[in-house]
């Protein structure tokens, strides 16, 4: 049996997402800037994922950016907003638990004369809206938070961050990457106050190498690309027809049945969590209102490389930490920041389900975890 219980790192795409694709690739070929038929094709492919993208968000067709993905919009985002508002200000705020193409984004900008302050968050990875208030200064030109977090499903409350800034700094540009939000959750920039907003396809079913950055129309950010003029010159190259095409298809899909989906996720979530902690030892991280989809265990006494290799022996497939990070290992940054024991930190692990997931593919985790888990412990070595 394979259980597949790392959608955090990506999805499987769908089968009509892949037809999608491929009808794409082979009927509607052409360069979405060229003027004969075969152009004019693809550049309505590329305006009909438009109008897709920009209803699941109750936004404007004109302020959806395609980009080959979540770390270039995260990056387009902070450096563009940060750089096109540098005479206002060099003051940037964002948490220490946000991902890597956020927060390596604010050590480059350090690099360029930017300061930036990274805001701790509570044992169950939330920011405190005081604290985050506080933090603001007359200099401060953008705010950075993360919808929902990828290694423990904290919630972050950005529809209260949003609001509070409409009503009392409108002059602060507010970025939320919503990666592991967006096809979990419904999402209204302009209603919670967001004024840039990052999404990728794979984690929704859509194919790899592709996302997009919702950008307000009153936000002004400067391109890291130049070249053809390509979407007003914000993100130019000639874009990627297919790969756009199978991002709207799965976001059509995912929001289709969003609430029966995520409440499926929640009872699934919530059988793991209370099977798997009812062993000694074993800790969930996080809250209990968490993004559906993602749960943290600890360990004890077991070595998260070996429980996963264990489990993937017997066709189940979870992550050690976030899989950005997997080529450059180091102590998550995120279990620090929540005060997880220094005897934990390795021997944590993260399963990420789907809409897809079923019970008995829960039931069949819980069974061997049931098994390996106090045999593994024999072998630790003390």
């Amino acid at each position: 049996m394979e259980v597949y219980l790392d959608n955090s790192a990506t999805t499987k795409c769908t089968k009509t997402v892949v037809e999608k694709m491929n009808h794409s690739m082979l009927e509607v070929y052409g360069n979405p800037s060229s003027l004969h038929t075969i152009g004019m094709l693809a550049e309505k492919e590329m305006k009909e994922a438009k109008t897709i993208l920009a209803t699941t968000l109750k936004v404007k067709e004109k302020e959806i950016f395609f980009t080959s993905g979540g770390t270039e919009s995260d990056n387009l985002a902070i450096i563009g907003a940060a750089r096109a508002a540098v005479r206002r200000g060099r003051h940037l705020i964002t948490t220490r638990i946000e991902h890597p193409a956020v927060l390596e984004t604010m050590r480059y900008l350090e690099g360029e004369g930017f300061e930036v302050t990274y805001l701790p968050v509570n044992e169950h990875g939330v920011l405190s809206l005081e604290d985050l208030i506080h933090s603001i200064r007359k200099d401060t030109i953008l705010i950075s938070v993360m919808h929902t977090n990828n290694e423990i499903g904290a919630l972050q409350p950005v529809h209260e961050i949003g609001t509070w800034l409409k009503e009392n700094r409108q002059d602060i540009i507010f970025h939320v990457d919503a990666v592991q939000g967006y096809g979990k959750a419904r999402i209204y920039p302009a209603r919670s106050g967001i004024d840039l907003l990052s999404v990728s396809a794979h984690k929704i079913h859509g194919p790899k190498g592709v996302g997009f950055l919702y950008c307000s129309e009153k936000t002004r950010i400067v391109p890291l690309l130049f070249g053809g003029g390509q979407q007003n010159a914000i993100r130019p190259g000639t874009e990627n027809v297919a790969g756009i095409a199978g991002l709207a298809q799965a976001a059509l899909e995912i929001y289709k049945n969003l609430e029966e989906d995520v409440a499926r996720m929640n009872r699934l979530r919530q059988l793991l969590i209370t099977e798997a902690c009812k062993q000694e030892g074993v800790t969930v991280n996080g809250a209990t209102e968490c993004a559906p989809h993602i749960v943290s265990l600890s360990v004890a006494d077991v070595r998260s490389e070996v429980l996963l290799h264990a489990l993937e022996s017997e066709g189940i497939y979870i992550s050690s930490g976030s899989a950005c990070a997997s080529n450059h290992p180091s102590v998550s940054e995120t279990l620090k920041a929540i005060g997880l024991k220094k005897e934990l930190l390795d021997k944590t692990v993260r399963f990420s389900l789907s809409n897809t997931t079923t019970e008995e593919e829960i039931r069949y985790t819980i069974s061997k975890l049931y098994d390996m888990i106090p045999m593994l412990r024999k072998f630790t070595r003390h």
